[in-house]
This record gives structure tokens, sequence and C-alpha cells, in this order.
């Protein structure tokens, strides 16, 4: 049995030698490995494309949906803005479709949606900044909200054209009420013998021509003097010549 124990060990084939892992090329046949990925920039650029298209599309669905709210809101308020009066002009209620849709009351109040996407946002711009009028998901109370703005408004502009009819009248008025009465005005009397505006009295222009007038005759017989005494200077110098 030892002997027949000793034959079958030696007949055993030698173990087999552990496989190489390390090897970046290898495969589990001892064949070559795929080669490496390279990345591919135009593959990048259709990820990057779709990418942008469903966002696109996700924020062209927010931004109708806001405009839709919106919509529904200015709605609600018409009832309110034909109880205007006819000679008022400060409000112009229309939606901005904009990035961030926006339903503007006036220059300086609006109602946007919040970032919740449920929420009605009334702001308004001031002097110090922009202050948040009203806040609510419900419309009727947003109603509530720009009534009473409107409201606020229309006293103040009471206050402004009562403030003017108290002064007489605005500053372009009284200009144009100035010079209305100076053309309507008849021109003002001069005094007897008082020349008009720019020109001399009548008597001093006389004495100027007077004056004028001499000192032309002066100035003619000394130049003809001078003329003369030339001539005989010339006359008696040629002549001896």
């Amino acid at each position: 049995m030892a002997s027949m124990n000793d034959t079958a060990g030696d007949n055993a084939p030698p173990p087999a030698e552990p496989k190489r892992t390390d090897a970046p090329n290898a495969t589990a046949g001892g064949g070559p490995g795929p080669e490496p990925r390279v990345a591919s920039l135009s593959a990048a650029l259709r990820r990057a494309r779709l990418d942008n298209a469903n966002r696109s599309e996700a924020l062209s669905d927010l931004r109708g949906g806001e405009i839709v709210r919106l919509e529904v809101l200015r709605d609600a308020i018409e009832p309110v803005l034909t109880q205007l009066p006819d000679d008022c002009d400060l409000f112009d209620v229309a939606i901005a479709p904009s990035e961030r849709p926006r339903l503007f009351i006036d220059q300086l109040g609006f109602i946007e949606i919040g970032r919740e996407r449920r929420v009605y946002r009334f702001l308004q711009d001031t002097r110090h900044g922009r202050i948040q009028v009203c806040e609510s998901e419900k419309p009727a109370a947003m109603v509530e909200a720009v009534t009473a703005y409107i409201a606020h408004r229309l006293i103040e502009r009471e206050k402004a054209l009562t403030s003017d009819f108290a002064s007489g009248a605005t500053a372009g008025e009284a200009a144009r009420a100035a010079a209305k009465a100076a053309e309507a005005a008849p021109p003002p009397q001069r005094p007897k013998g008082q020349a008009p505006e720019g020109q001399a009295p009548e008597g001093r222009g006389r004495a100027v021509d007077v004056y004028l007038y001499f000192w032309e005759v002066v100035g003619a017989i000394l130049a003809f003097g001078l003329l003369a005494m030339l001539g005989r200077w010339l006359f008696l110098h040629g002549g001896g010549l």
C-alpha cells in the first residue's frame, strides 16, 4: 500500500501557479485586456444639451403655471379696477411674462409667486428699499390687500391734488398765466420828450450830429492844408533840382 501511494504521489501533476491580477491588460484566459476607455467630449455635450433641454422645459412649465395663477388673480381684481375714477391713470394692471412672472398693480407695487410655487407675494418698491405688503396662498386675501393698497394710493393722489389747488396753481400754470398777462397788457407810455428804449433823445441826437460834422470839416481843412504844403515843398525843391 505504501509503494502504491508513493507511486501515485510521483505521478501527480504539479500545482497550478496562482493567476496574476496586477497586469492591466490581463484577462481570465490570459489574453490581452480591453483598451482603456477614453472620455468623449461630444457625448458629454449631448448629455449637457439634453439636461439643459429638460431643465428649460421644466422652467417653462413652472412659468406657465405661475402666469396662470397670476391671471386668475388679475381676473379677481378686475371688479375693483372698474370702480376707479375715469381721470385716474395711476394703475396699469398687467402681467409681465419674464423669467419671474409678475402682476404689476402700478409702477411701485407688484405680485409674484413665491419660491414654494403656492404663495402669492405682494411687494412694493419704496425709497428705503423693497418691502413685502402681503403674503398668502388665498387669492381672496390678495384681492383685499390690493384693494386696500389702491385705496391708499387714491388718498395720496387726492392729497397731492388738494395741495396744488391750495397753492393756487402749479408752476407751469403760473408761468403760462404770467405770459398771457404780459401779452395782453398795453405797452407802457413814456414821458414826453423821452426817447424809446435803445435810442438817444431827439435833442441829444442833434447835438451829436453837429459835433461830428464840425470835426469832419476841421479834418477836411487840415487835410487840404497838408496837401498844399506838400505840393509847395515839392515845387520848390523839384525846381531847384
